[in-house]
């Protein structure tokens, strides 16, 4: 990796590590911030001080080009994105707005710089229901079928796009679901049942217990990064997705199961709902490609993620406003 670094959505959960990462890795972070929430990764990261915060929006082209410049920028990560499902289906344009756009005119700010590496994040729901399993990066063609798949599949077209036409070194992820320390979007599965066992709290699944994932701890899924953005500019690289994950589907409920156990918390029986709607049945990932052209491979187990996950929202629980939990 090539420093300066560009992160966007720096004040994510994935781009917060990832940014700190980077830093810690020696090089000089630039990262864009539109709006300051209570919760920003920057600060549970504690870098705020120690990257060049610019206010501003990255669907604004002439801004992002402008740090680009300034800040003689070699490596961008491109985190920025609406990461939620519920807030897709409710709000489809800003979302495509944010997601799509947002992400042409990142690169169109790219094109005609001197950049080393460009990470644009995809996800693994780019990939729709496909009949095929696992997921593997040669499917014929994504099949998204909802606002939040849509968007990231059109993204995926677009990054990739930039990188056949133009010569950008682009390269597309698609990871799993990620967890970690971190995470404040409480909707989510695993920040939903940490708080629930932190509190005592039965957590409710949505579902009916028996969806299938790929969970991936957020370490490995910012050494990954790393990895590519080292690769980029390389034939079996450059323009290329792929998948990031563990390969071993888990269904939602043995996760919340191994979740409480990792509290500590056995005891508490998880609420089964079943009501959970607009969701893929079973989903994991193909990840050979990633390993065969580059090396990575995943470090965590999912106990011990899971521990390292916990202990978090157990020793941070007072960040978060009290009440009940319910997992998915």
């Amino acid at each position: 990796m090539i420093g300066p670094v560009l992160v966007t959505g720096a004040g994510g959960f994935i781009g917060s590590h990832l940014a700190r990462s980077v830093l810690e890795h020696g090089h000089r972070v630039a990262v864009i911030e539109r709006d300051r929430p209570r919760l920003s990764g920057l600060d549970l990261q504690g870098i705020r001080d120690k990257a060049t915060v610019v206010s501003g929006d990255v669907a604004d082209t002439a801004l992002v080009r402008r740090v680009l410049v300034e800040y003689e920028i070699r490596t961008v990560f491109h985190l920025a994105a609406q990461a939620l499902v519920g807030v897709a289906n409710r709000s489809p344009e800003s979302t495509f707005e944010t997601n799509i756009a947002g992400t042409w005119r990142l690169l169109e700010a790219c094109r005609g710089l001197d950049l080393s590496a460009i990470v644009v994040a995809s996800s693994d729901k780019a990939y729709g229901g496909q009949e095929r399993l696992p997921y593997c990066e040669d499917a014929s063609t994504l099949e998204p079928r909802y606002p939040y798949d849509v968007s990231k599949a059109c993204a995926d077209l677009v990054a990739r796009c930039y990188a056949s036409t133009f010569g950008l070194p682009v390269v597309v992820t698609r990871c799993s679901n990620v967890y970690g320390p971190g995470d404040v979007n409480l909707s989510r599965l695993i920040p939903e049942v940490a708080i629930s066992a932190a509190r005592g709290v039965a957590p409710i699944i949505r579902s009916d217990g028996s969806p299938e994932r790929d969970y991936l701890y957020v370490e490995d899924c910012i050494r990954a990064y790393r990895v590519l953005a080292d690769r980029a500019a390389g034939p079996l690289v450059r323009g290329e997705a792929f998948n990031v994950g563990t390969g071993e589907p888990v269904t939602v409920l043995r996760l919340v199961v191994t979740a409480l156990e990792a509290a500590g918390r056995p005891d508490i029986e998880p609420v089964i709902k079943g009501t959970a709607r607009h969701e893929i049945d079973r989903q994991y990932l193909d990840c050979a490609k990633i390993s065969a052209r580059t090396g990575f491979v995943p470090e965590w187990s999912l106990e011990r993620g899971l521990t390292e996950t916990v202990r978090w929202y157990a020793d941070n629980l007072r960040l978060f406003t009290p009440g009940p939990g319910s997992a998915r």
